[in-house]
C-alpha cells in the first residue's frame, strides 16, 4: 500500500487544475473544410469531436464513483476534472452543431458511441475507471503532440483551432486524476494485478478507439463523396506519415506498460501557457474575462 501511495504522489504537489469558462464559435460560420481546406484533416477532428459529449460524461462518472475515501487533495483534483470535462461537453457540442450545420449526418457516428458505451452497462466500475485512465491517456498523448507541433491545427479557423488548442491545455493539466484515482481504488491490489488489468484494458481501448475513429473518418468522408483505396491511404499517410500523429505519439502510448509508469513522469506543464497564449485571440468577448477569472 506504501508503495501504490508512492507512485501516486508523483502528480506534481503545485499542481493546479483550473477549469476555464470559456466559449468559442458561437455566432460564428465555419466553412465545411476547416482546416487547410483538407477534409481528411477535418474529418480527424469532427468525427473526435462527436465523440466528446458522451464519452466525457462517461469519464466523469467512471472518476467519481471512486471519490470516497480520496484524500483531501485528490477529491479536490477530482472535482476540477468534473468541471473541466463538463465545460469540454458543452464546447464540443456547440462544435458539432457546426458540423452538422456544414451537411453532415452524424447519427451514424452517435449510434457508435452509444454502442461502445452500451457494453461498460453491468460491468464493474472499476472496468469502467480502467478504461477511463487508459483514455485518458490517450487524450493526453494526442494533447501534447497537437500542442508542441503547431503543424497539426496550423491554418485552420481561428476559432475551431482555438477550441482544440484550449482543450489540449485542459488534457495535459488533468492528466494524472484518472490514474491517481485508479491507484486509489486499486490500493490493495498487487502491483501485478494492477498492471495486467490496466495492461488488457488499454490494448482493447486502443483497438476500439482505432477502429472507431476510423469508423466515423470514413462515414464523414462518405458523405463528402470520397471514398475508395486511395481515400484509405491518405487516411493512413495522415496518421502515420504527414503529421503522422499516430506514429508520433506511439513512444508514449508504450510506456503506458512500463514497470512505475505514471502520466506525471513526463511534465510537460509547460505546454499549457503555451497553448494559452495561441488560443487567447480566439476567444469570444467576454470570454477572456471568465478564463483570467477562473
Amino acid at each position: 500500500m506504501a508503495k501504490a501511495n508512492l507512485r501516486a504522489a508523483i502528480t506534481p504537489a503545485d499542481l493546479t487544475i483550473t477549469p476555464r469558462d470559456v466559449r468559442f464559435g458561437r455566432g460564428h460560420v465555419m466553412k465545411r473544410y476547416w482546416l487547410n481546406d483538407d477534409p481528411i484533416a477535418t474529418a480527424f477532428y469532427n468525427a473526435l469531436s462527436v465523440t466528446f459529449p458522451k464519452g466525457e460524461a462517461f469519464f466523469v462518472e467512471s472518476v467519481r464513483a471512486f471519490r470516497e475515501g480520496a484524500s483531501p487533495k485528490l477529491a479536490g483534483e477530482i472535482q476540477s476534472f468534473v468541471k473541466q470535462e463538463v465545460i469540454h461537453s458543452r464546447e464540443h457540442v456547440a462544435f458539432n452543431r457546426h458540423v452538422v450545420d456544414q451537411g453532415y449526418d452524424v447519427s451514424l457516428l452517435e449510434r457508435h458511441v452509444d454502442e461502445a458505451l452500451a457494453l461498460t452497462k453491468g460491468r464493474p466500475l472499476i472496468a469502467n475507471l480502467a478504461a477511463t485512465m487508459a483514455l485518458e491517456h490517450f487524450t493526453a498523448m494526442l494533447a501534447h503532440e497537437l500542442i508542441a507541433n503547431p503543424a497539426h491545427l496550423r491554418g485552420g479557423d481561428a476559432q475551431a483551432a482555438g477550441l482544440w488548442r484550449w482543450h489540449a491545455a485542459e488534457e495535459i493539466e488533468h492528466k494524472g486524476v484518472a490514474y491517481d484515482t485508479w491507484m486509489h481504488a486499486t490500493k490493495d491490489w498487487t502491483r501485478f494485478k494492477r498492471w495486467k488489468v490496466k495492461s488488457i484494458v488499454m490494448l482493447l481501448t486502443t483497438q476500439r478507439f482505432f477502429q472507431g475513429r476510423r469508423k466515423g473518418m470514413l462515414e464523414l468522408l462518405r458523405q463528402d463523396g470520397l471514398t475508395g483505396p486511395k481515400v484509405w491511404w491518405r487516411l493512413f499517410w495522415y496518421a502515420f506519415g504527414r503529421p503522422g500523429m499516430a506514429r508520433k505519439v506511439a513512444g508514449v502510448w508504450f510506456s503506458y506498460f512500463l514497470p512505475g509508469f505514471h502520466p506525471w513522469k513526463h511534465d510537460d506543464r509547460a505546454l499549457i501557457a503555451l497553448a494559452e497564449s495561441e488560443y487567447e485571440d480566439a476567444l469570444l468577448p467576454g470570454a477572456r474575462k471568465l478564463a483570467v477569472a477562473a
